[in-house]
């Protein structure tokens, strides 16, 4: 189904920090990647539309990760982003990430929206749901 909605995409730079001893990209960078991509859309897209309530808090309630081939340093990487499922109390975001065009890794993240200041999840607002819904599968 993800071939035929609407994705994201997000070019990101590898820095030399983001290498192992063995000259590829760590495995737990890739969650940083995988982060800077998440961020694009739901602070950096979404302000841009009006919409800054993400910025007040949203968690992370899990991350899962395919590893399909190692990434060398170089180019920027392609990461390609859609929601899998928007729920009342969370979202699930799914990921491909690209070296070049071949794929490398597939992810998923689920995401809760979190109200800081009352210190408790909150429930997904319309006006969000209306933002993400072009990327939703």
């Amino acid at each position: 189904m993800a071939d035929t909605v609407a994705r994201f995409i997000y070019h990101c730079a590898l820095r030399w920090s983001d290498l192992d001893a063995y000259g590829h990209v760590n495995n737990a960078r890739f969650l940083t990647l995988y982060e800077e991509a998440r961020v694009a859309l739901m602070f950096t897209a979404a302000r841009a539309a009006g919409l800054e309530s993400f910025e007040n808090g949203i968690v992370i309630a899990r991350h899962e990760i395919d590893y399909l081939r190692p990434i060398d340093y170089g180019d920027p990487v392609r990461i390609e982003l859609w929601l899998e499922e928007i729920k009342a109390s969370r979202l699930t975001v799914a990921y491909e990430l690209f070296d070049g065009e071949e794929l490398a890794s597939r992810a998923r993240t689920v995401c809760v929206p979190y109200d800081l200041e009352a210190g408790r999840p909150r429930r997904v607002r319309d006006i969000e749901r209306e933002f993400l819904s072009p990327w939703l599968g």
